[in-house]
């Protein structure tokens, strides 16, 4: 996906790919070099290498549902390109691609030019950094509920049970 045209989407609700197990809908938060970060409903924030992306859909009636509010001041991590990224969250929990086969969870241990270390269970796996299409290292936005006054009340009946101990 060309630089250019993601910048005008950021800020805006997308599809990623048409479908597939890295399809995904989200809030376009920002685009560098090699890749574009993207918030979504399930999976949190989501880093997708561009030169892995197909397409790119934005909704001309901006129907795309996204069900998160997004923070203010949302904080993720940034660097210049794709490697820089995942050597910034060495040590993480993360997840290598979104579904399929090559989808892995585990520690990431090390990243370089060539490929990204993970240790899962007993094992150190390397992924191939040219196939690698995304990662995302847990950062999520909880949903709000759908009745904030019966959280606000929740909280005060277990203030209660405390005094009754």
């Amino acid at each position: 996906m060309d630089r250019e045209m993601m910048d005008q989407l950021v800020g805006k609700t997308i599809r990623v790919d048409r479908g597939g197990p890295e399809s995904r809908i989200g809030k376009l938060l920002a685009v560098f070099e090699d890749y574009f970060v993207l918030l979504t409903e399930s999976d949190g924030v989501v880093y997708y290498k561009t030169n892995h992306v197909r397409s790119v859909t934005e909704s001309s009636k901006d129907i795309l549902n996204f069900g998160l509010k997004v923070p203010g001041k949302l904080d993720f991590k940034t660097a210049d390109n794709f490697h820089k990224l995942l050597e910034s969250i060495r040590f993480q929990w993360v997840k290598i691609n979104r579904g399929g086969s090559e989808s892995l969870e585990g520690v990431l241990s090390d990243a370089n030019k060539h490929y990204a270390s993970l240790i899962v269970n007993d094992e150190v796996v390397r992924f191939s950094m040219k196939h690698i299409r995304n990662i995302s290292y847990g950062l999520k936005v909880k949903k709000p509920k759908k009745d904030d006054s019966e959280e606000s009340n929740n909280g005060e009946d277990n203030d209660d049970n405390e005094d009754n101990e």
